[in-house]
């Protein structure tokens, strides 16, 4: 839905010098209060220079146990400086060790993500809730992004938990024992949203939510729909029954691997890795321990924001995954993953912002490669790509160890000034994206149809790709363009750049506006279920869109319950999917539906 502007960006703390940068690794001291992890030997071969793996957590990661005095006053304390701070700099990760917690209400503001500690949801219990709501933006919870809740057990005061968020805000491996309220307090516009791996014991209240997707979870009930409610593998799902109410409901995953998470063993500190499953169907952890396997945090180079991409370049050359603590971190070059198996997991919202228009983040054409966590921010000279998964010409096959990219989210603009041509580009084979929103700002600092210039958001050129859980707006061409064969999406949530100045800036040939979601002309199979394209041009609503979709006709390319929807009347869709579909109308917010394409 629209949203107005916010205020100019806070300046960007300035990058320390490689030597500080070493010298403060040399010194490795704990952040007060939190513990001193011992490290361990990384799998590389020994070097004289070699870089250790493991260490402390850096002074923004919080570890909490029963014990510690004043919990609920630090966690309001942080609350209070990151409720509004939508384009800051604070990067918080807050992480409780297992056990009971009693009476508190960990409120969760801009880039803070809440964890237990445990192997299982149900060993860190709070008595207490886990809520996100809207009173900074008056009630309006569509800008609640970037802040998510995992691996804990919920057992909320009032027997029911507020979860009001919008994009880019998982909730996973949870365990709420009461119900969850998806909407703000006085029910007021919400758009989200994600849950995955986890168990709500009462119902599932979305109210005023307009789109949420579900996976490989297990609900109470689901009490209403507005626009697109999907579930896939979950328990409990409301029967398929698009476009009325709105619910697309798969009976399992196709495929799905959740997504990696730090632990506790006793004193030491571990990441785990769950397994892959195939037609997935309700949590990984609901019939004991999870399967999969534990990597120490010795194998791990555990970064601290004002590290260069070169000592990063390096650590993964050793051999060490990436841990990524909280905090921005600027890289004047590609952080290369080169190794299968490699694990790059960020803590807090760690953000990478490229320089010199490089891309973020690249990943060799290997197996079993794990993105997970962080942010990616494109910085003021423009990019070709943000995040690229497998070289141009990938073709190896990956089907029994796929590449995961999970909670991973690129922004172009809204932190400042940012340009990249294509933010993210797959080109290996039976990658899984799982949850991941690609966004050019509509709001914030640095926006405007040239100034933060986006023409692509997700292109896939692999084969056999599965998308969970895609969400992709605002881009000045096609958001998603793909070129694979055998791609798959389960859920896709877009909107239309709102600041296109005219018709002539969005026509495409002969055809009036990009497609939200394009499908390459000799692509012979492809099929997606539960999607949806919205429009709100605001600068000239006078814009027409031939379409939200755009596809080959061919049998074996397959649409299952798409939508599109004009937002107030600012721009209109002639079609939904092709010439298929009727036209928007009117200001009524109504969506033109189709169900089955072809």
């Amino acid at each position: 839905m629209p949203t107005p502007p916010t205020g100019a960006t806070p300046p960007r703390t300035p990058k320390p010098s490689r030597r500080r940068v070493l010298a403060a690794m040399a010194a490795a001291l704990p952040a007060a209060g939190l513990p001193v992890l011992s490290s361990r030997a990384s799998a590389a071969p020994a070097a004289a220079a070699a870089l250790p793996g493991g260490g402390d957590l850096g002074p923004n990661v919080l570890v909490f146990d029963p014990a510690t005095p004043n919990i609920q006053g630090k966690l309001d304390e942080i609350f209070k400086q990151q409720e509004s701070a939508q384009f800051g700099n604070g990067r918080y990760a807050l992480l409780f060790k297992p056990g009971t917690y009693n009476g508190l209400n960990a409120q969760l503001g801009f880039y803070t993500a809440i964890a237990g500690l445990g192997l299982s949801p149900d060993d860190t219990t709070f008595n207490g809730d886990v809520t996100v709501d809207a009173g900074w933006f008056n009630g309006n919870a569509t800008q609640n992004f970037w802040r998510s809740a995992e691996n804990l057990a919920l057992r909320p005061v009032n027997g029911t938990n507020r979860w009001a968020v919008a994009q880019a805000a998982p909730f996973r491996r949870m365990h709420v024992k009461g119900g969850l309220n998806l909407s703000p307090d006085g029910y007021g516009w919400a758009s989200g949203g994600y849950i995955a791996d986890s168990r709500i014991d009462g119902a599932v209240g979305p109210y005023s939510q307009q789109q949420w997707y579900t996976r490989d979870s297990s609900v109470g009930g689901w009490n209403n729909a507005v626009w697109n409610m999907v579930f896939s593998g979950v328990e409990g799902a409301p029967a398929q029954s698009f476009p009325n109410p709105p619910y697309t409901t798969l009976d399992t995953t196709p495929v799905s691997r959740e997504k990696p998470f730090l632990y506790l063993d006793g004193a030491d500190y571990k990441v785990f890795l769950p397994e892959k499953r195939t037609n997935a169907r309700g949590t990984t952890w609901g019939n004991g321990t999870p399967r999969g396997e534990s990597l120490p945090l010795g194998q791990f180079y555990v970064a601290k924001p004002g590290v260069d991409a070169a000592t990063l370049n390096a650590a993964l050359a050793q051999g060490l995954n990436l841990l990524l603590t909280p905090g921005i971190y600027h890289v004047d070059r590609a952080i290369e993953v080169q190794r299968a198996n490699t694990v790059v997991l960020g803590l807090g919202y760690a953000t990478i912002v490229p320089g010199k228009g490089a891309t973020a983040l690249k990943v060799a054409d290997v197996d079993g490669v794990r993105l997970a966590g962080f942010l990616i921010d494109a910085g003021p000279v423009n990019s070709a790509t943000l995040l690229e998964v497998g070289p141009e010409g990938s073709s190896a096959s990956h089907a029994a160890n796929p590449t995961t990219v999970q909670d991973v989210f690129l922004r172009i603009g809204g932190a400042g000034p940012g340009k990249a041509t294509t933010s993210m580009v797959i080109n290996s084979n039976h990658t899984i994206v799982d949850h991941t929103w690609v966004w050019r700002a509509d709001h914030g600092d640095g926006v405007g149809w040239e100034t933060n210039r986006a023409d692509y958001g997700v292109r896939v050129n692999g084969d056999d790709v599965l998308a969970t859980g895609l969400f992709v707006e605002h881009f000045n061409k096609y958001d998603v363009e793909w070129r694979g064969e055998r791609g798959r999406t389960v859920f896709f949530q877009n909107e239309k750049a709102y600041d296109a100045p005219d018709q002539a800036a969005v026509q495409n040939g002969n055809i009036k506006g990009y497609a939200a979601y394009k499908i390459a002309d000799d692509v012979t199979t492809h099929e997606g279920w539960g999607l949806g394209s919205y429009c709100f041009y605001n600068v000239d609503p006078a814009i027409r869109q031939d379409h939200g979709f755009e596809a080959p006709d061919k049998p074996g390319v397959k649409f299952h319950d798409l939508l599109v929807v004009s937002l107030g009347g600012k721009g209109q869709y002639e079609h939904v999917i092709n010439g298929i579909g009727v036209p928007t109308t009117g200001t009524s917010t109504v969506p033109s539906t189709v169900v089955s394409y072809p």
